[in-house]
């Protein structure tokens, strides 16, 4: 058997089945023109996620993994972002997932992780958790199983209680049986939470929406009890902070970051599809 490339071990063939009809098609070179060859979309995906993995910088990125430059797989990596690629990618994860049976949105979770921001830059803000130190919040939004359905990025000082109606009003939805008619799916029937979003207008908001509400009361319940439901978002929380380049953030831009965050996402959903076997007819 061959030996597998670093861009094929990065970026398995199943993974790309999924990305390539995503990624525009490249411009065909000017006759005559000279120059470096493109570095192929693959290839610069791979070089991506190692970096996304790694938390390593763009520039220390290993040439001889064949992925590029750092520089080249980070102006691809916003390319992408701003045509929506990885945001599309997520939500063909999930629309996979539903479809096999792998989501379960009979009850969700809610939750926050705080990040330090080294060189600042958009969406952070002074952490009242980290002696007042420049850094961002990942606010996440995962299933019964802990899967990630939607993630926002915004400055560590924000409040989770005020992300509760954002994160479920640009949630894109899930289509659970395609080529029927009809909305995708956004709403869970239940959602759990911690004291952090004991507030009335969240209480107000999830029952306008139809969402059973199940909100730990301050000076009231013990959070223990419900963390036995709330524990899979703890866990997604690590999952996320795994990739090395979201636990410390480095990158200034807004498009970066949301970007990282949104792949991330992607590829946990990916992990839990392709460890899926579908059984026999």
């Amino acid at each position: 058997m061959a030996r597998r490339s670093c861009v094929e071990r990065l970026v398995s063939d199943e993974l790309w089945e999924l990305v390539e009809p995503l990624l525009p098609k490249p411009r065909r070179p000017r006759r005559g023109r000279t120059g470096r060859p493109r570095v192929p979309d693959r290839a610069a995906l791979a070089g991506i996620v190692f970096v996304l993995k790694a938390g390593i910088s763009w520039n220390a990125l290993p040439a001889e993994l064949g992925c590029g430059s750092g520089v080249t797989c980070w102006r691809r990596l916003r390319e992408w972002q701003q045509i929506g690629v990885w945001q599309e990618l997520h939500r063909l994860m999930l629309d996979r997932l539903a479809q096999q049976g792998l989501l379960d949105w009979s009850r969700a979770a809610v939750d926050s992780v705080s990040v330090r921001a080294k060189r600042r830059g958009e969406l952070t803000g002074p952490s009242p958790t980290d002696r007042g130190k420049a850094g961002s919040k990942y606010h996440v939004l995962c299933d019964r199983g802990g899967l990630p359905l939607h993630a926002l990025v915004t400055g560590a000082n924000t409040h989770d209680s005020r992300m509760l109606a954002p994160l479920l009003d640009t949630n894109p939805g899930v289509r659970e049986h395609p080529g029927r008619p009809g909305r995708p799916r956004r709403r869970p029937g239940k959602l759990h939470a911690d004291k952090g979003y004991d507030y009335p207008r969240c209480r107000r908001y999830l029952t306008r929406r139809g969402i059973g509400v199940r909100i730990a009361r301050r000076g009231i319940e013990d959070s223990t009890r419900l963390g036995r439901v709330r524990w899979v978002v703890e866990r997604t929380m690590s999952w996320l902070l795994d990739f090395r380049r979201l636990a410390l953030r480095y990158d200034r831009a807004e498009s970066t970051i949301t970007a990282l965050l949104s792949l991330a996402c992607a590829l946990i959903c990916h992990r839990r599809l392709a460890g899926h076997r579908p059984k026999p007819v």
